[in-house]
């Protein structure tokens, strides 16, 4: 296994390790499902560049990779949504459209087409993982000295009450369908056959 597919891999661990810590309720619980989740977060960005950087592309990676991707920001949103931070119907919404651009490469896959990431879905997955990571610091934060001026700047960042959490929230729901929306406006001719 190569190194961009062992990040892969080290990413459903991570995950693994969020899931299981969001399931106590204890300050050192909180802060390792926020840090296991970034990290997370950032391996997602790094698998990615050193396939292409390092020409290690291969087909177990173009399987695991968006496939741990939608582990992790599945297992994100269905926490937040069960905390009451995020709408039910923005998490199936966003789990629902995960489904159809999977179906829809199956699809082309068997039809012989591949079908790339567009920007519109980096973007989506840009703005679900910053909401993600906000809402964790929240919570990890309520833990800490709020005396401290920088746990104090990051809590008031990250506090779902102001505008900058749920704005991203919004925004990431707004991509969610507008890309959704054009991958299958883009690709209909696969479900014509």
């Amino acid at each position: 296994m190569n190194l961009p597919n062992s990040i892969t891999v080290l990413r459903l661990f991570l995950t693994a390790i969020f899931i299981a810590a969001v399931s106590f309720d204890a300050a050192w619980a909180a802060h390792l499902a926020l840090w296991s989740f970034v990290i997370a977060a950032i391996s997602d960005w790094l698998d990615g560049y050193l396939a292409r950087k390092l020409n290690l592309v291969t087909s177990l990676g173009k399987l695991l990779d968006p496939l741990a991707d939608k582990i992790l920001v599945s297992a994100g949103f269905i926490y937040l949504s069960v905390q009451g931070f995020c709408p039910v119907w923005v998490t199936c919404l966003i789990i629902g459209r995960e489904f159809m651009v999977t179906g829809l490469r199956q699809i082309a896959v068997e039809q012989g087409v591949v079908i790339a990431a567009d920007k519109l879905g980096k973007w989506k997955t840009t703005f679900q993982l910053i909401f993600v990571i906000g809402c964790l610091t929240h919570i990890s934060f309520g833990y800490l000295n709020a005396e401290n001026p920088a746990v104090a700047a990051f809590s008031w960042i990250a506090d779902p009450e102001h505008h900058i959490i749920p704005a991203t929230m919004w925004l990431a729901a707004a991509l969610t369908l507008i890309s959704g929306y054009n991958y299958i406006y883009n690709n209909r001719k696969l479900l014509q056959h």
